[in-house]
Parts: structure tokens; sequence; C-alpha cells
């Protein structure tokens, strides 16, 4: 039982560091944070539409005033549901991995979202998904904004007095994965390397990867863990994430190695101890991913075809 409650808006981890929550974690229901030292701050991811930054910097700023003037971003990756946002902080040093500068450029566009939304009567299973996911946000008129700042690897960062780390583990999730460790407070912000009670995405892969992301986690000196999407959580956390992924990576290898198709697998693959979990219909994501990676293919799907894929599993449910 974590000790902080999951509540939507601004959770104090002590030590001018915060979390900003919006349950309930399902698809866009992101988190982000903020940390900051005298009149220096960083601000870790913004959120899926103008409406909901706006909110987020509005709670923020009457809480610190240091939140104010926002001096940098970092965004963890290209999701739009963490960095859609990214307009209303352009005045920021706006910071990512190179790979997930790359990937927002030529990835998923909020105009695209918008258009989705509107022909969804005509999409059909596609759009009947979409609608009930993704409805509730307004992808009109935002201004993509992609990072002006970009390291691979690890970047060291201060803020004010406090170091900062960032380590890049994608291709994971996505293609650039970015965590956001701050060593001397014992918290790590892990982007969408965790999700906490919900089932995880693979767009990108190796699983390989991410599982070394979950060991480089539970390696570190860290007490207070803010996860992608989910309530704030321990090393207990990371440990079910990862055992998840080392499941559904071992299931999906028997049936792929047994000729079942990819779908039919996810599909067929019991969830068990995750069935309580939330977004169960991902599997059919992951499973392609993971035959993917042991076909030795790393081109990714465009995104209206793994949607459509996800979709045809949520509505057989």
């Amino acid at each position: 039982m974590s000790k902080w409650s999951y509540t939507r808006g601004l959770h104090d981890l002590g030590n001018s560091i915060y979390a900003y929550l919006q349950p309930d974690g399902t698809w866009g229901w992101s988190n982000a944070g903020i940390l900051v030292d005298g009149e220096a701050s960083l601000l870790i991811d913004t959120l899926f539409d103008l409406k909901l930054t706006q909110q987020m910097l509005d709670t923020m700023r009457k809480s610190i005033p240091a939140a104010a003037h926002i001096d940098m971003v970092v965004n963890t990756h290209a999701n739009g549901d963490h960095c859609y946002g990214n307009e209303l902080v352009a005045d920021a040093q706006i910071i990512a991995s190179a790979r997930t500068a790359q990937e927002m450029i030529e990835g998923v566009k909020p105009q695209l979202m918008a258009a989705v939304l509107k022909q969804a009567p005509q999409l059909g299973q596609l759009g009947e998904y979409m609608s009930r996911i993704f409805g509730s946000f307004d992808f009109d008129n935002i201004t993509l904004t992609p990072p002006k700042t970009t390291f691979e690897g690890e970047l060291s960062l201060t803020v004010g007095e406090k170091a900062v780390q960032l380590i890049e583990v994608g291709p994971a999730h996505t293609r650039g994965d970015t965590m956001v460790y701050i060593p001397g407070d014992r918290v790590v912000f892990t982007g969408d390397i965790l999700f906490i009670g919900g089932h995880p995405i693979i767009w990108a892969g190796p699983t390989s990867n991410w599982l070394r992301a979950c060991d480089r986690i539970l390696a570190m000196d860290v007490e207070t863990i803010v996860p992608g999407h989910g309530p704030i959580t321990d090393k207990q956390g990371v440990i079910e994430v990862k055992t998840y992924l080392e499941y559904i990576f071992e299931e999906a290898r028997k049936r792929y190695e047994a000729g079942m198709p990819a779908l039919e697998a996810a599909m067929d693959i019991p969830l068990d101890r995750y069935a309580t979990w939330t977004d169960g219909e991902r599997i059919a994501v992951n499973v392609a991913s993971i035959y993917r990676e042991l076909r030795g293919d790393s081109v990714q799907p465009d995104m209206v075809s793994s949607f459509s894929l996800i979709a045809a599993l949520a509505l057989q449910h």
C-alpha cells in the first residue's frame, strides 16, 4: 500500500519535489512532476492537451512560487500525453533524448488525433475505440513544440543546487525513453517505463531493453518512484512491471514457436494475476512487438494498424 494517495493534482514528495497525478492512469491520463530549488525550476513532462496542461501549471503556480517561470522542461518520451502541452512552456529550455525529439517530429501529430476523433463515426471498430479512450481530450489548435536541447545516453543537470540525472533507457516503450533521477532526494520519475496498475504497452521494444530499465531502477538508491501512469510506487511496483514483461514475453515466445498468429496468441495468453490491471487489450500490441523482436524485424507498424489491433481485441470483450 503506497503512502501516497492516488488523487488528481499536486503531491509534495518533500525537498521541493512534486508529482502531478491524473487518475485513473489509463490512456492519456499521464503523470508529470516539477522540482525547484531557489528560483530555478524543472518541469517533467507536459500533458495531453492545452487545457489539462494549463490546469497543471496553474495548480503548480498557486503552491510553488518558483513555478511562476519554468526554466527547463524534460519530455520523458514522444507520446502526446507527455509532450502535447509543450507550447505553454515554449520559452523554457525543452530537453529530451535525441531519439525522443526525432520521434516527436515523425510521430503522431495532434492534428491527426483531432481528425481521427472527428471521423470516428465512419471508422467502425477503430473509431468506436478511439472515441472511448481519447474523447475526453481536445487536440484542436495544438502547436507541436519539440525540444531544442537533445542528448544521448545520459545528461547531468543542476536545478539551483540540486543535481539531476537524465538517463535514456529506450528504445523500450518508445524509441527514446528517459528517466529523471534526483539522487540526493532518492526520487526517480520513470516516464512510461512504469505503468502501475495498468498494462504497459511495448510500442518500440525490445523487451530486453525494458527489462534492463527495470533493473536500472532496482539498482538505484531510490525510495519514491513516480511512474508515467498510475499511483506513486516503490521498488515493489518495479518488480511487478518487470514480472509482467517477463511473463508476456515467455508466453508469446511459446506461441510464436508453435506457429500461432500474433493476435490469436494475444487472445490465448491467460492474464490471470494481471486481469485486474486496466487496458488489458494492450496485450495485442505487446505480443505483436514481441513477435517482431523474435523475427528480428525492427520496423514499427504505424499507429493506426496498432490501434486497430487493440480495438479488435477490446471490443471482443
